[in-house]
Formats: structure tokens, C-alpha cells, sequence
């Protein structure tokens, strides 16, 4: 069938186009896209930032409606609405043990643009294969995914839109901390980084009972958005000559139980390490590339018995934990719409500028 997608044909360009997107096959699903978030990984695939295979389309936190549904699948049905999340390989070890963040094969499924059986589903007006960002490529008006990467949702269609970014940001930055983290009652938490995936931290932060929750940026905009998501506490890192001090300060003197690090800058990484208390849990969740931390590993890590941890997508089985973030939305204890802003399919760039600049949290495309 045509459809009109945004295509990465070089490093920085995006255009929509008209090409062909295939049937799906079987243990796969055709959606009707709704909305999809713009993420930052989605710049880093654009920019080559991460080694993606081009021709690509983008986009991997889409929502829609199933419009039908390849052979062998029975737990969705044409009508169904949906959020994507990442793909698996379903086969390796550790998607056996209920842990697909972890699958061996993730990084292939993620960025070389081909789906399980090494097959793209898009074909370009000149003939080309065109690959699908985390088999799914939602930047599209429809898109064909596994199905065990969509979880069906009981939301209203307006609810849905909002909801997209369940399928990743949201997603990896609450599942760090109720997943990774599963902080007692009353401890403290440091987030360095109040973008999408940072304020969720927060707001899990709060439905987990963290009497103490930090957050760091540089943008006055997020972080008073922060303090109305669940954060008791922020720092404006222009402000502070040492950073790790102030939290420090705030935490008593030790330091925070837990901390994220959601900016993609090493720098932060490191005064992560220095905010921590005894037998604190650091966890890494930004995508970095080929950047390097100079940790000193017996006084940042050793000494003080810090666990320095990295997470991809939240430590979270999408079935499961999609569900669980639903209902923390419906209970209004995820308010996602508050990060949200609208921008038609064809505005695409200005959604990319906005999530640099910082101007926007979420941007969504509608389609």
C-alpha cells in the first residue's frame, strides 16, 4: 500500500516521501498511526549520532489503531488501539527469561532497519529498501511492527496521543526507578536531566514514595515543571559551582540513595557519582555514543561501595509494564499530557528543534 513516510536517506536530512509499505507478515501487525513522539534518539539515528543503517524512517514511540494483522496472531484484532514499543528477538536467553530490554540481538533490531527475519517491509519510489527505526518507524502516516512490540490500550483516541511516549521515554525513565531502582519509601533520588525521560523518573520517583526527589538542569522551563511532576527540590546547574555539593546538602550530608543521569552529557555522569551516598545506586539511561566518562573508580566507585548501572528501556517488559504505566496515567499519578505539544506530520522539523532547544518536552507529530 502507499503511504507517506519521513525518510533519512543521509546523515541530517528527513523528508517525507510516498513509498510502498508492505502486508504484514505472520506474528505482525498494520497500524494506522495516530501520533508519534519525537525522541532523541530519533536525532541521534537522523545525525548518525548512532551508527544507523540508512535509508531509514524514523520515529519509535508511535500509537495507533490495528488495521489488520498478519497469520498467526490472536491478541489483537483490526480496531485495536495501541502504543509500539522496541523490538526483541523473542529467542535469545534473556527474552526467554522476561527480560527483552536485554536481547542479545536489541541493537540490530533497533537501528539497522530490518525486522526479525532480516527483511525491510518499505520500498522507495526509485526502488530502494528502506529500513523501519526499531521495526516499527512511526514517522508514517501507517506501520507494520510485531506484535509482540504493541500492547493494547482501553484509552480514548485523544488519550492515546498523549500516551505515545509510554512506548519509550516514559517508559525507560520510570522503569529505571521502578524497575532498576525499586526505591523503599522515604529515600532519596537525584535526576540529572529533566527531559521526558527525566520527568517520568520523577514522577516514578514520586508514585514510589521518595521523600527526596532532585531535579537537575540547566532550563528554568523544565525545572518548574519538574517541581509540578513530583520533585521537592531542584538545582539550575548555572547556579552551582559544585553541584554534587548542594546535594549533598540537601540530603543531609550523604548524598542521594539513588540518582539517574537522563542528559547524555558525561560530565553529569560523574557529578552523578559524586552526589551518591554510601551504597547508592547510579543509573545510566541517555544515549552517549562513543562518549567516555573518566570515573575514578576507587573513590567515586569502590570506597564508597556505588553501584554504577546501565538500563535500556527501563528494565521493562512492555506487557507487562505498558499496563502498569496506563493505569498510573488513568489514576493520575503519570500525568504524561503535561509534557506534551502538537505539531501536524508536516511540521516535523520545528518538532525536532523544539526537543533541542528544550523549548518542548514531548513534541508529538499527529498524523
Amino acid at each position: 500500500m502507499k503511504i507517506k513516510a519521513a525518510v533519512c536517506r543521509e546523515a541530517g536530512a528527513l523528508a517525507i516521501e510516498e513509498v510502498e509499505l508492505a502486508e504484514p507478515k505472520m506474528g505482525e501487525i498494520l497500524v494506522k498511526m495516530v501520533a508519534s513522539g519525537v525522541c532523541h534518539t530519533d536525532a541521534a539515528a537522523r545525525n548518525l549520532f548512532i551508527p544507523a543503517i540508512l535509508p531509514m524512517v524514523l520515529g519509535h514511540e508511535g500509537v495507533g489503531i490495528v488495521e489488520s494483522v498478519g497469520e498467526g496472531v490472536t491478541e489483537l484484532a483490526p480496531g485495536d488501539k495501541v502504543i509500539i514499543s522496541f523490538p526483541y528477538c523473542g529467542e535469545c536467553d534473556y527474552c526467554r527469561e522476561g527480560h527483552p530490554y536485554a536481547c542479545e540481538d536489541s541493537f540490530h533490531l533497533f537501528f539497522h532497519g530490518k525486522y526479525k527475519d532480516g527483511t525491510t517491509r518499505i520500498t522507495g519510489a526509485d526502488g530502494t529498501e528502506i529500513g523501519s527505526l526499531f521495526g516499527q518507524g512511526s514517522f508514517a502516516t501507517y506501520a507494520v511492527c510485531d506484535a509482540s512490540s504493541a500492547v493494547k490500550v482501553d484509552v480514548s483516541v485523544d488519550e492515546l496521543k498523549a500516551l505515545c511516549s509510554l512506548g519509550c521515554g516514559i517508559q525507560t525513565g520510570a522503569g529505571a526507578v521502578l524497575n532498576r531502582m525499586a526505591p523503599r519509601p522515604g529515600t532519596s533520588l537525584v535526576v540529572f536531566g529533566c527531559g521526558a525521560v527525566g520527568i517520568a523518573a520523577i514522577m516514578a520517583g514520586k508514585i514510589a514514595g521518595c521523600s527526596t526527589i532532585i531535579g537537575v538542569d540547566i532550563v528554568p522551563s523544565r525545572l518548574e515543571l519538574a517541581l509540578e511532576c513530583g520533585a521537592t527540590h531542584v538545582i539550575n546547574g548555572k547556579d552551582f559551582d559544585d553541584v554534587p555539593a548542594e546535594i549533598r546538602r540537601i540530603c543531609g550530608g550523604k548524598g542521594a540513595h539513588f540518582a539517574l543521569e537522563a542528559s547524555g552529557v558525561p560530565a553529569l555522569g560523574l557529578q552523578m557519582l559524586d552526589s551518591m551516598r554510601r551504597e547508592g545506586l547510579a543509573v545510566i539511561v541517555s544515549v552517549m555514543g562513543d562518549q567516555r566518562m573518566n570515573v575514578l573508580i576507587e573513590n567515586q566507585i569502590m570506597s564508597p561501595s556505588v553501584t554504577l548501572a546501565g538500563i535500556v528501556e527501563g528494565g521493562s517488559n512492555p506487557k507487562v509494564f505498558i499496563p502498569e504505566l496506563v493505569r498510573y496515567y488513568k489514576e493520575g499519578r503519570l500525568p504524561v499530557e503535561k509534557l506534551a505539544k502538537y505539531f501536524k506530520f508536516e511540521d516535523f522539523e520545528q518538532a525536532f528543534e523544539a526537543s533541542h532547544d528544550g523549548s518542548v518536552i514531548k513534541p508529538i507529530l499527529l498524523f
